[in-house]
Order: C-alpha cells, then structure tokens, then sequence
C-alpha cells in the first residue's frame, strides 16, 4: 500500500469506504479486508456502522497502529456544546482511543464555520484526533476553514470520478497542500459499462475497477476509496500499483468528463459548488 502525505499525515492511497453499508454488511465484509490487505477504513456518524468497524478492528488481533480510521462528524454535532461529547461517542463506537482522520462531513449548517473547526482543534489537542479536514467544502469554504484553523487540515473529500471534472476544486485542494479523497469513485456503476474504460481495462488485462482506482491515485496527492459488497473483489480493489496508465490513457478517462454529472448533492447540505465545466 502507497501512502499520501498531506501535512505530517500519512494516509493509505486506497481506503475501504462504507457508506450505505449496514452494521451486518461492514461485519461480513470488513474482516475480509482486512486479510486481503485494507487498512484504511472511511466511515462516519451518520452511517451508523462505526460500531461494527471498531469490533472488526479489534477482532483482527492487529496492532491498532496498523489502521489508519477516519470518521466524520455530522451536522447535528457542530455545535460547541455537542461537538467533542459526539466524538467521544465516535471513539466508543470505534474501540479506539483516538481517530486517524476526522473530518466535517458536510458544510450545510448554522453553526458558524469559526466553532465548527474550533471543535475539530479541541479534541486534536485533546490527542482524540491525529488529523483533521473537511468533506464537501467547496475552494472558499476550504480557504476559510485553513485559515481559520490552528491545526492543518489535511484533506478534502468530496465526489470525483471520470465523469465529473474536479480540476477547479483539486487544484485548489493541493495548491493548499491537503490531499484530495474521491468517494463516488465508480460513479454508482456507470463506468462498469463505458466502452473507453473497457478497452482500457482489455489492454491492461485489468477490471474496470482497476483503472479507475488507478486512474484516481496515479494523480497527485489523490486518495481513492474503494467500496464493495463482492468479497472476491477486494484484493482486486488493492492491486492497482502492479501497473500504470500512460499519458494518453489517463486523457482519455479524464475526456469522458460531462456537464450535469454530478451525484451527490443532498439539498440542504451542498456549499455553492465549484464550476466543473468539462
């Protein structure tokens, strides 16, 4: 497993993402990857599966120095006075006496911005938290949390896929000197079908999955999570640094970008996204 650095952080390049997956579905495959190499582990508050990764974590019988754990805390918890008693629950739920990563999972809140990552430096300082960033936060809310935080945030995580060009908010992410985390990496199965990727793949002998996993983490500071309910395609999901992409190829996928191809964009929460004009 490569790793990539952002700040004095060291974050596994291919994380195990969790989102939509239930507390018996993390138990039924987070075990699984574990053996087939994952250390990287993204989940959050609002999944509510926490608890099943923390018990998977523990029942590894692996040094919890081997596991690099991020979680997010949720919009109904940026307030002061919920804040740190939230990531206590976090820490809980987890098994663990602190959190690799742990980010503000979306910017659609009340709480001013200033308490927000005020409570993000709290438990930093309280050793709960080894890193800290932001999920979802557009070039100014990104450029605002930095200054206004004591600490250095170290990524940003948000949508990034084939279709959706990110170039306007990525170069900002690492102009800043955070890494970027994609989520949303298959484009909810749309590139499974796309004949460019496919004869990428053919020429490579590889998944579909491979390239764009490999497509993600070829590019600077870029940390790809993978997520799947298929156990025999995790150990796939992690064999992407036996190969590389040649320039034309990575245009290629990078070509297939298109207006209107954005997924997640849950009303309420959303900042004013940045232009991502093919």
């Amino acid at each position: 497993m490569r790793d990539v650095h952002a700040g004095d952080a060291a974050i596994p390049a291919i994380g195990f993402g969790t989102y939509g997956l239930s507390e018996a579905e993390v138990r039924r495959l987070a075990p699984a990857a574990i053996d087939a190499g994952f250390r990287h582990f993204d989940t959050a508050q609002i999944y509510g599966n926490e608890a099943a990764i923390g018990d998977c974590v523990a029942a590894s019988n692996r040094p919890r120095s081997e596991f690099f754990l991020t979680t997010k805390v949720w919009v109904s918890n940026y307030a002061e006075g919920h804040f740190e008693a939230s990531v206590n629950e976090s820490l809980r739920k987890l098994r663990t006496d602190y959190i690799d990563l742990l980010l503000l999972h979306w910017p659609g809140s009340d709480i001013p911005l200033a308490e927000q990552i005020a409570g993000l430096n709290t438990v930093a300082r309280a050793g709960k938290v080894r890193h800290i960033g932001v999920s979802n936060f557009n070039r100014a809310m990104m450029t605002e949390a930095i200054r206004l935080s004591a600490a250095p945030l170290v990524t940003n995580q948000f949508e990034y896929h084939p279709y959706l060009n990110q170039s306007v908010l990525i170069d900002s992410t690492r102009q800043a000197g955070l890494a970027v985390t994609a989520y949303c990496a298959m484009a909810i199965g749309r590139v499974f079908s796309d004949d460019v990727l496919k004869a990428i793949a053919g020429r490579h002998r590889k998944t579909i999955a491979q390239i764009v996993l490999r497509w993600l983490v070829q590019q600077p500071s870029t940390v790809a999570l993978s997520r799947t309910t298929r156990i025999e395609r995790l150990a796939e999901n992690l064999a992407i640094f036996d190969f590389a992409l040649d320039d034309a190829e990575m245009a290629a996928i990078h070509a297939l970008a298109a207006s209107g191809s954005r997924i997640v964009n849950p009303p309420g929460l959303t900042p004013v996204w940045d232009s991502t004009a093919p």
